[in-house]
């Protein structure tokens, strides 16, 4: 019965493969770039026990409405151009974090600070929406 289920439906199963692969490649490509994600809960702890730095990738207007204290903002399309200022930061027990709205910019960033070779790179995962829903402080 599943087998004959299975053979008149062989279309849903090739469909489900492959969204299931496309869900996987995700935090696999991540985890072999050497990028890893950090979760807003596990951050402060990164921050207070690793001294990491947090590297805000959202633009001006963005930032200034809340970020989190002592981030540094360098927005995505001037990351290249301000590689001087993440230079005292290039040490590898520095930990850099890079932060965005929702996750996708803040990983676009740390594949441009991997070619730079910047190592121990974290992204926040899920970005300020994350960080905010969990209700931990801002600087406005």
């Amino acid at each position: 019965m599943i087998t004959q289920f299975v053979t008149s439906n062989w279309y849903l199963f090739v469909t489900l493969i492959v969204i299931l692969g496309l869900l996987a490649f995700d935090p696999i490509r991540r985890r072999s770039s050497g990028i890893r994600p950090v979760s807003a809960i596990q951050l402060p702890q990164l921050m207070n026990h690793d001294n990491a730095v947090i590297v805000d990738v959202r633009d001006n207007t963005d930032f200034e409405n809340s970020h989190i204290a002592k981030a540094i903002n360098i927005p995505i399309n001037q990351l290249k151009l301000n590689l001087a200022r993440l230079e005292k930061y290039r040490k590898k027990e520095t930990a850099m974090v890079l932060v965005c709205r929702s996750g996708q910019q803040a990983t676009r960033g740390a594949q441009v600070l991997r070619k730079e070779n910047f190592p121990n790179l974290y992204t926040l995962d899920g970005g300020m929406n994350a960080w905010e829903k969990e209700h931990l402080p801002v600087q406005r």
